[in-house]
């Protein structure tokens, strides 16, 4: 519930809140209302003091209009209590929006210092209101006497979500029990702000500095070029730079021939969070763990992963190690196929040493050029990034009917963003949309989707989505554009499939629940496409000549598409495998983070040649909402891998199909079972045999 549980603050704020502070909140720009087209929020004029004043109006604001809905002497409604409900914080919910935004993708030291000041405040404001016992009989009376309302079908399954959801947060507890709750969220609010603010740290401080031409043997002029750059700007002017980040590690660790600085950068990466200074997380990784398997049981539950899963597509922890270890099973085989074919490289090469994680990367470029004549290199001068976004807009365009037009008058949350106002093929408004596509040292590694705004109805007026697409992909350097890898490509259509089922949502209320084991399904089926020739012809051209990627190189992309995935699965699952290890403890004594990972994946048939994509002192997802969640990109893998086939059999662009998917997913999730969605597109259950085929472990 977007309002109620995650657009939270603190009681102990309100007291603060006087009338004197009425004029200071008329002059921010936060508080006022957003003039600017389209009613995008005025980054310009936002400045750090802005936000806690605006947090705390905005708090104030909605506990008054909660402590009206719980005190209420009217019978309770689904209109004056959920309607209402939903529409208490419209102030909180649009600070809060633009705060966690930015501080995710252009980050300060005051906004850090502001997250993690108004963290425990926000946490002890939801908790006031999930807590509520006024509040929570209404909601109760509502949701027992449902049959007099009359209600929508959408509306029966929010109804029913808050409810479910407010008795999983606690509101049954007596009242001990909450105060205890209270403290478990309130200090688990700072530690998972802290622990993603060492990862920023460690990795913004962590850098590899070449000062010798000789050690930049094997790499491509464009990867030299962007390092140059990076020591420029590092102020090391006449060096090169890479940093453990993916644009400007992974390039690195393919074509480096130096392995000692090979190894050198890639320990960099896996030491973030983990290394003996102040911004160590595995303390704070085991107090994360331990507090949340405590709260789950205060709440009755037996283990964190329990309380999460069960609103979820896979419901339990044993659903998800079924699916992992299906998959499991077909990776490592592989990978360890691959490791001892790489191992021949080695030794055929006169190496007297057995492959290390991080050779991996680099033996398979070598592997991949023997068996498929394939070098990665040869792909980037195809994949220029506004290449690859025009693709996908093409691809949105021949499936929708929708437009893109790049606006420049509008405020922009950076300077690198580029905004587009997206428009039915009517012409109709859908919504805007930002992109901001480069790495810089205030923005978390990664790729993701958020919104500035969501689609919704307020009394009765449709509010259109600002949706911002955020990356980190390859920069472009001195003359030569953004020429990125074929992975940064599929990630960009990735993050577009998110934008596309914002840009889309019908939903009604601005409360919705999706299920976080679907919500990978609208991404990765976009995927897809950026691989199929057809589409390829159509976007990918060399940034010199402007001519189509030659068939002989897609051949060469297909023949090899099956290449390197026991490496990527494996070490996907790794981390999958990890997070659900930590969350479905029972046991909450404080873990040794280090001895509990190697431990537990050693056990799983981990081969030692591969580490986990996410090690556990810098798995900001799991501190970030996908706790006891990590499995779901799994999990969507095979709906968007089966949902895909539909098109395969009836057509790339088929506009019927093309509808369907939009009418009763992107436009659907969070307002109805995820299960019920996809089996109203697909007619069935999904079926794992398209992804296990996809990814050659089935002939």
């Amino acid at each position: 519930m977007k309002n109620l549980l995650l657009l939270i603050t603190a009681l102990c704020l309100l007291a603060s809140c006087k009338p004197a502070a009425d004029k200071k909140a008329a002059d921010n720009p936060l508080v006022a209302e957003f003039t600017a087209p389209f009613g995008v929020p005025p980054f310009e004029q936002i400045k750090p003091h802005h936000y806690m004043p605006a947090f705390k109006l905005g708090m104030e604001e909605q506990l008054k209009e909660v402590d009206a809905i719980a005190n209420s002497k009217k019978e309770p409604t689904f209109a004056n209590t959920i309607i209402a409900l939903d529409e208490s914080g419209e102030l909180l919910s649009k600070v809060s929006r633009v705060f966690f935004s930015l501080a995710e993708a252009n980050t300060s030291d005051s906004l850090q210092q502001i997250q993690m000041e108004i963290s425990p405040l926000l946490s002890a404001h939801g908790d006031a209101i999930d807590l509520n016992p006024k509040l929570f009989e209404r909601i109760k009376s509502v949701y027992e006497n449902q049959g007099k309302f009359n209600l929508k079908p959408d509306e029966v399954y929010i109804l029913e979500n808050i409810y479910k959801g407010l008795v999983r947060n606690g509101a049954n507890l007596d009242p001990e029990k909450k105060e205890q709750l209270k403290k478990l969220n309130e200090e688990l609010s700072v530690l998972t702000v802290q622990f993603d603010q060492n990862v920023l740290a460690e990795t913004n401080g962590f850098k590899l500095v070449i000062d010798n031409k000789e050690d930049l043997a094997g790499l491509p002029e464009s990867v030299i070029s962007a390092a140059a750059e990076a020591a420029k700007a590092a102020g090391l002017e006449g060096k090169w730079v890479f940093g453990p980040t993916r644009p400007s590690m992974t390039p690195f660790l393919q074509y480096a021939e130096n392995r000692d600085l090979r190894k050198k950068l890639y320990d960099g990466y896996l030491s973030r969070g983990n290394n003996p200074n102040d911004k160590n997380n595995n303390d704070i990784l085991a107090k994360i763990i331990s507090l949340r398997t405590i709260r789950a049981q205060l709440l009755g539950y037996s283990s964190h992963s329990a309380i999460v899963l069960e609103p979820r597509m896979a419901k339990t922890p044993e659903n998800v190690l079924t699916l992992l270890d299906k998959i499991w099973a077909a990776a490592i085989p592989a990978a360890v196929k691959d490791r001892d074919e790489m191992q021949q490289i080695i030794s055929r090469e006169g190496g007297k040493f057995n492959l290390e994680p991080g050779d991996w990367l680099y033996y398979a470029e070598k592997l991949r050029k023997e068996k498929y004549d394939l070098d990665e290199n040869e792909l980037r001068p195809y994949f220029k990034v506004e290449n690859v976004r025009d693709g996908a807009f093409d691809v949105a365009n021949k499936l929708y009917g929708i437009t893109f037009t790049e606006i420049t008058d509008i405020p922009k949350p950076h300077a690198e963003a580029m905004a587009y106002e997206v428009k039915e093929a009517d012409g109709s408004h859908i919504g805007i949309l930002y992109m901001d596509l480069f790495p810089r040292p205030s923005k978390q590694q990664g790729a993701w989707c958020g919104a500035y705004r969501e689609h919704c109805f307020k009394q009765g007026r449709e509010i259109t989505p600002v949706v911002t697409m955020v990356g980190n992909f390859t920069r472009p350097t001195g003359n030569t554009p953004a020429l990125i890898s074929l992975d940064e490509a599929l990630t960009h259509f990735h993050e577009f499939g998110h934008a596309l089922e914002g840009l889309f949502a019908e939903n009604r209320l601005s409360t919705t629940f999706i299920a976080w084991d679907f919500v990978e399904l609208p991404s990765q089926i976009m995927e897809h496409w950026a691989t199929e020739p057809e589409v390829l012809k159509s976007y990918a051209r060399h940034y010199q000549t402007g001519e189509p990627i030659p068939d002989a190189l897609i051949e060469k992309m297909k023949k090899s598409s099956y290449f390197n995935q026991g490496f990527t699965s494996t070490e996907f699952l790794a981390a999958c495998y990890l997070d659900i290890a930590f969350h479905s403890r029972t046991d909450t004594t404080r873990l040794n983070i280090g001895a509990f990972e190697k431990e537990y994946l050693t056990g799983k048939g981990l081969i030692p040649e591969i580490y986990p994509r996410y090690r556990s002192t810098y798995f900001i997802h799991i501190t970030g909402g996908y706790d006891s969640g990590y499995y779901s990109y799994e999990w969507a893998a095979v709906l968007d891998n089966d949902a895909f086939e539909a098109f395969k059999e009836k057509g790339l662009f088929d506009k019927a199909t093309a509808k369907s998917l939009r009418d009763n997913i992107l436009s659907k999730d969070g307002t109805m079972d995820p299960m019920q969605m996809f089996i109203n597109f697909r007619g069935r259950q999904p079926d794992i045999t398209p992804l296990m085929k996809n990814r050659g472990f089935l002939d």
